[in-house]
């Protein structure tokens, strides 16, 4: 009897062994073989899909070949940043096919057809299923689709109306103020060397935790600080093939995730719950979070009562504030500094605008909003080093679009880093800092007004680039009025990608009072 009940375990393990393997095969070789046929057939080709990692394998080669080799200091950064999706384009056109995984993802270049994917009219297009744990990390409306996206979307954009970004410009002024004090005591003594990127981190941090969180700040570098160790950990994965179900296995990274998760929910509960408190005594609120819970509450009663956002979804929101609000400015202010260094002429000019504006006043907003030289700059610093380099998106049916016809389960890339470096676009001269060509504003600034995508297009727009930008500027004017920097001769030339295109060896620069 035991050895009949033994027999029928084993066959049935073995059985259930044969259904994980034929569903394996399906998806991570029958069915990414099938597509790629397809799109040979339609004229979109690619170098060939390989089992489970697709082209992964090659792109980590390539990247960590350009990496180990040092960079010109020049803006033609795509074949650095980006090698193995610049040789594709090179070699196989501008629709072209390549495999994260076992995904097609189709890169499309032409403007109008981004435009049309990304303005969405009828919804035929979404993000595609997002790494688990980049879910973590940029939660909450990034992650959405659907009517849950479009709630989402209308309780959190009142807190970013133009009037709300008034009342904030002392908070983003405070801790710019820490940050010159800081800089003032490096350079007592004279120029002195310093490394901005981290020090851009940190102003930025500290901003996202006054404008989110007022008075309660120092909590919020708490949360900024395990955010950003969560960070590093998504780069690690992603860089990585993961078989379904790995996310599950008690690794030290998945164990440390996990505590990091418990740790800041508990914080932003803790912060939600007191700031329920002020709301329901009466005491006026100006950040973030007090400004999307007011929005939440007046968008449930102009409803009839309908149920806002729960106390969860406000701390999704809250993680994505944390990263998009200072991850998105750091890199900004970073690579203006680097290339305001490489292009000194471009600097002084800045420099004489802010002066004539606020002299060594504080800025303010309404000046804020006239600076056209300094606006114009961080344009071009947004072209060149844009901090997201691509966008995804996958159709829901079969359409049309363009010439070609898609289907679900195929991505469509767009690679703003190549299309903001594409001289068909921009003219010869695309690799050169040249700010005049936003002189008349965006839209005239290229060939095509599509070809701008800093903060992406259509209604998934950036719902805080204007917060971003009012930060930048106000970041940058303090910096003119009370200091002049070069490079370093320790600056090593290094954009790549870390979630967003950063300084991968710093940004070491020469600091001296004006």
């Amino acid at each position: 009897m035991e050895g009949v009940v033994f027999l029928l375990l084993l066959s049935s393990s073995a059985a259930l062994v044969v259904v994980w393997m034929l569903i394996l095969l399906n998806d991570y070789w029958w069915k990414p073989k099938k597509l790629e046929k397809w799109l040979n057939q339609v004229g979109i080709m690619g170098p060939p899909y390989k089992f489970l990692s697709g082209n992964l394998k090659e792109s980590v080669r390539l990247l960590k070949e350009a990496r180990s080799k040092p960079m010109e200091l020049s803006h033609r950064i795509a074949p650095h940043v980006v090698p193995f999706a610049y040789q594709v384009v090179k070699e196989y056109g501008k629709m072209s096919v390549t495999w994260f995984g076992r995904h097609p993802r189709v890169t499309i270049m032409e403007p109008e057809v981004v435009r049309e994917v990304l303005s969405n009219k009828f919804g035929h297009f979404q993000k595609p299923r997002s790494n688990h744990l980049l879910k973590q990390l940029v939660p909450g409306l990034a992650d959405y689709e659907g009517e849950k996206w479009a709630k989402h979307r209308r309780i959190i954009s009142p807190a970013f109306h133009v009037e709300k970004l008034k009342r904030m410009l002392p908070s983003f002024a405070a801790s710019c103020t820490d940050l010159m004090e800081r800089w003032e005591n490096v350079v007592a003594e004279g120029p002195a060397e310093l490394d901005v990127w981290p020090e851009m981190q940190k102003l930025t941090g500290d901003v996202i935790s006054r404008t989110a969180f007022g008075s309660n700040y120092k909590e919020g570098n708490r949360i900024f600080r395990l955010q950003t160790e969560v960070s590093e950990h998504i780069v690690e994965s992603i860089q990585s093939v993961q078989l379904p179900g790995f996310r599950y296995l008690p690794t030290k990274r998945n164990l440390r995730i996990r505590e990091i998760d418990r740790e800041v929910g508990a914080l932003l509960t803790n912060l939600i719950k007191k700031r329920e408190q002020k709301i329901r005594m009466g005491e006026a609120t100006d950040d973030l979070l007090g400004l999307l819970m007011e929005s939440n509450v007046r968008d449930s009663l102009a409803r009839g009562g309908t149920r806002g956002l729960t106390v969860e979804e406000v701390i999704q929101e809250c993680k994505l504030f944390y990263f998009a609000g200072q991850e998105t400015t750091s890199v900004l202010l970073t690579w203006t500094m680097i290339v305001l260094s490489m292009h000194p002429s471009w600097q002084q000019r800045a420099r004489e605008e802010v002066l004539q504006t606020f002299g060594k006043n504080k800025p303010d907003f309404d000046g804020l909003s006239h600076l056209k030289i300094v606006t114009m700059i961080l344009y071009e610093v947004l072209r060149l080093y844009p901090p997201a380099i691509n966008v995804v998106r996958t159709p829901t049916k079969r359409i049309q679009i363009g010439r070609n016809w898609f289907i679900p389960g195929v991505h469509l890339t767009f690679p703003i880093l190549l299309i903001h470096h594409d001289p068909e676009l921009w003219g010869e001269d695309v690799e050169e800092f040249k700010p005049e060509r936003f002189a008349e504003g965006i839209s005239k600034a290229s060939r095509n007004q599509s070809a701008f995508l800093p903060f992406g297009w259509g209604p998934r727009i950036c719902v805080g680039q204007n917060f971003a930008l009012t930060e930048a500027k106000l970041g940058l004017s303090m910096i003119l009025q009370q200091f002049s920097f070069e490079l370093s001769p320790a600056y090593a030339h290094a954009p790549g990608t870390h979630i967003t295109l950063r300084p991968l060896r710093g940004a070491q620069i020469i600091l001296q009072r004006v």
